[in-house]
């Protein structure tokens, strides 16, 4: 069974920086892809940044040369540094893997970007 709790979340003015953590229990998360998502109100949840098993990212066009990803196998986390932020990333983030297990779904965690 795994857990994820996701945590860093905040309020930020524009250009501010949040580091967002998402710490695991159980074994099997760390053995897939990981990813972090966000959703708005009234739209989909989308992916934002992901790290494979390689250690290699994806990123949104949107979050691109702003958010990054990384993960520390030893603690079972995975951290979104998130840099220069916009109104437009207020969200509430999540993590999960990636494909999605829907059974592993967190409570998020909310970001609001505003002056």
């Amino acid at each position: 069974q795994v857990q994820l709790v996701e945590s860093g979340g905040g309020l930020v003015q524009p250009g501010g920086s949040l580091k967002l953590s998402c710490a695991a229990s159980g074994s099997l998360f760390s053995k897939l892809p990981q990813a972090w998502y966000r959703q708005t109100p009234g739209n989909q949840r989308e992916m934002v940044a992901s790290i494979g098993i390689g250690g290699d990212t994806n990123y949104a066009d949107s979050v691109k040369g702003r958010f990054a990803i990384s993960r520390d196998s030893a603690k079972n986390t995975v951290y979104l540094q998130m840099n220069s932020l916009k109104p437009d990333d207020t969200a509430v983030y999540y993590c999960n893997a990636l494909p999605i297990v829907q059974s592993w779904w967190g409570q998020g965690v909310q970001v609001n970007v505003s002056s």
